[in-house]
C-alpha cells in the first residue's frame, strides 16, 4: 500500500525552514525515520551536500536523518534497498533530468508502489510524485528526456498555489494557467496546494493537513468554478 506525504512548500513567513511540517513529518515516517534516502537533485544555487545538511538540521529535532543520494557510489543499489524516500524541492526540471539520467525513476515507482516505502516530497518533489511536471511552477532551465514523472498519484498538483495577481501585472495568474493545462489535457485533474498544506496519502485514502483549503480544477465540471476542499479526508477517487 503507498504512503505518500506530499508538501507544498519547505519555507513559510515567520517560521524556519520546513517548520510546520516538521512534527507530521516525523510523525509519517515513524520507525524508519532514522535512515531516509534523500534526494538533493533539485537544489541548483547550492550544494547537494548543503541541501543534506539543511534538511538534516530542519528535521533532527523530530527524529529524522536523512543521507544524500548522492554519496553513494552505487546509488541505485541505495534507492533499492531504501527504507524511505524524500525528495526535496528546488528545480523540478533539474530533478527529473538527473534521475533520468541516472535510470532511477523506474526504480524508485516500484519501492514505493509495490514495496509500499514511504515516500515525502516538498515543492519539487511532490511535482515528482504526479504523472508529470507540468504544473511545477519552476523555469525549465534543462531538457528532460521527457516530461512524464513517477505517476504515485493520478492528478497533478501545483504547488505554492497562489490567488493573488499584483496590481498592474499584465501576465497570466496561476488560475489561468492551470485553466489552460485542464482545457488542454481534460483528462488529467490539477490539485492548488496552497501553502503551509500538505496530502497524506495511505492507499487510495487523502487527506489534506492544514488551515486552507485546496483549489481543484478539471476540465469541464470545475473549470470555470474551480472547486474549494476543505482540510480533512478529501472525497476524491483517484482516476485508474
Amino acid at each position: 500500500m503507498k504512503k505518500l506525504l506530499l508538501i507544498s512548500n519547505s519555507a513559510s513567513q515567520g517560521q524556519p525552514y520546513l517548520g510546520y511540517a516538521a512534527e507530521e513529518i516525523g510523525r509519517f515516517l515513524g520507525p524508519v525515520a532514522q535512515d531516509v534516502l534523500f534526494v538533493p537533485y533539485a537544489a541548483i544555487t547550492y550544494s547537494w551536500d548543503e541541501y543534506v545538511a539543511k534538511v538534516n538540521n530542519a528535521l533532527g529535532g523530530v527524529g529524522v536523518n536523512v543521507t544524500g543520494l548522492h554519496t553513494y557510489d552505487k546509488p541505485l543499489q541505495a534507492i533499492a534497498s531504501a527504507q524511505a524516500i524524500m525528495v526535496g524541492g528546488g528545480n523540478t526540471w533539474a530533478l527529473l533530468k538527473q534521475l533520468q539520467d541516472m535510470g532511477a525513476m523506474k526504480l524508485i515507482r516500484e519501492r514505493v508502489l509495490e514495496d509500499g516505502i514511504p515516500y515525502v516530497g516538498w515543492s519539487a518533489g511532490s511535482n515528482l510524485a504526479c504523472p508529470t511536471i507540468m504544473t511545477t511552477n519552476d523555469m525549465p532551465i534543462c531538457n528532460p528526456d521527457t516530461t512524464q514523472a513517477l505517476g504515485l498519484i493520478s492528478f497533478q498538483i501545483n504547488p505554492h498555489y497562489l490567488d493573488a495577481h499584483p496590481e498592474g501585472h499584465g501576465g497570466e495568474t496561476r488560475e489561468q494557467r492551470i485553466r489552460e493545462f485542464v482545457k488542454y489535457n481534460p483528462n488529467c485533474d490539477v490539485l492548488g496546494l496552497r501553502e503551509g498544506s500538505m496530502l497524506h496519502i495511505t492507499g487510495d485514502k487523502i487527506t489534506l493537513w492544514g488551515e486552507r483549503t485546496a483549489r481543484l480544477f478539471n476540465y469541464p465540471t470545475f473549470y470555470d468554478s474551480p472547486l474549494e476542499i476543505e482540510p480533512g479526508v478529501l472525497a476524491y477517487s483517484e482516476k485508474k
